[in-house]
């Protein structure tokens, strides 16, 4: 139906298809944001929260999904090679631009490749349950770590889907069984313990509900060790699901802007450089990239965290 070529030019690893419009975890997120785990997330929650419960909330016109998951390996590998990854992979990915633009000009390919009239198109600012989609497509399980993991390409994708008003002639899969048996990597390298042993995840310990979607000065979560200043891939870089897809994939990037200022000098220079630039400034040399998200001072705010969590660190070993 979509040619090998197609997703191969998209930068698809997988994909499925799925006609249930209700997300299974439903009952289980209703009881996260019960408990306030979602915190300071309050899109989460609100009437956006009721929303996800039925993807017919959103479009009511829903009849299928196809659920994509474009990859992202190439740069988290190269990435990984460094003295100092400082950055979650998916940053540098998509030739460092946001991916919310580039993933929608993709799916707009598709379907167009497809002649598929009057669609809507899902990424993560839609009020929807993207890992649990996929999941109802057949394209992996829920980890430990709240991820969606996949049996072959791991967890370092992105996901983004098609609704379609019509049924289309595709034969769902099965679900997929879930597969971390008695591994607890993840729960144990979470320098701030915001993974549960329930599969979920307490978004105010998060490193990346800190680095991502704190947008002025407050303490960072206790335990915040780590030198992510944007986001965090403890919890996936520790996963045995990810080691084998990493090993297959070349891992040069092409460097940009996020990779020349963030990445190739240190924080001081670069806490330097951001303190002393305005704000309008700020967004419009990070226009387009993911980096515009948290804002000039949310990125201050994470590389002081850094430096005041070294100086901490120094001063307790002379003590």
């Amino acid at each position: 139906m979509i040619s090998e070529s197609l997703l191969l030019d998209l930068g698809i690893v997988d994909w499925g298809y799925t006609e249930q419009s209700k997300p299974l975890s439903y009952p289980n997120y209703q009881n996260w944001l019960n408990q306030n785990l979602h915190g300071k997330l309050n899109y989460l929650a609100d009437d956006r929260g009721e929303k996800r419960a039925n993807l017919k909330n959103l479009f009511p016109e829903f009849e299928s999904a196809l659920v994509f998951l474009f990859d992202y390996k190439k740069e988290k590998k190269w990435l990984s090679k460094q003295k100092d990854q400082r950055i979650a992979g998916y940053a540098l990915g998509f030739e460092g631009h946001d991916y919310h633009y580039v993933l929608k000009e993709r799916l707009m390919k598709i379907a167009s490749e497809l002649n598929l009239e009057n669609v809507r198109f899902s990424i993560d600012i839609e009020p929807v349950l993207e890992r649990d989609l996929a999941h109802r497509a057949g394209l992996g399980w829920f980890g430990k770590n709240s991820m969606l993991i996949h049996p072959k390409e791991g967890s370092y994708f992105l996901i983004a889907s098609i609704l379609v008003p019509k049924k289309l002639e595709i034969e769902p899969r099965s679900i997929e069984s879930d597969h971390c048996g008695t591994c607890t990597r993840c729960l144990e390298a979470c320098p701030t313990d915001a993974i549960t042993t329930e599969r979920t995840l307490v978004a105010n310990k998060c490193i990346s509900t800190f680095t991502i979607e704190t947008f002025k000065e407050e303490e960072a979560p206790e335990g915040f060790k780590e030198e992510y200043y944007f986001g965090c891939d403890i919890c996936q870089d520790v996963c045995p699901w990810n080691h084998k897809p990493l090993e297959k994939v070349e891992s040069q990037v092409n460097k940009g802007l996020v990779y020349d200022y963030f990445l190739e000098r240190d924080n001081e220079q670069i806490l330097e450089d951001l303190t002393r630039m305005s704000n309008r400034a700020y967004k419009r040399m990070f226009r387009g990239t993911a980096l515009e998200r948290p804002g000039r001072i949310g990125m201050i705010k994470n590389l002081k965290a850094i430096k005041e969590r070294k100086n901490h660190d120094n001063n307790y070993l002379r003590d």
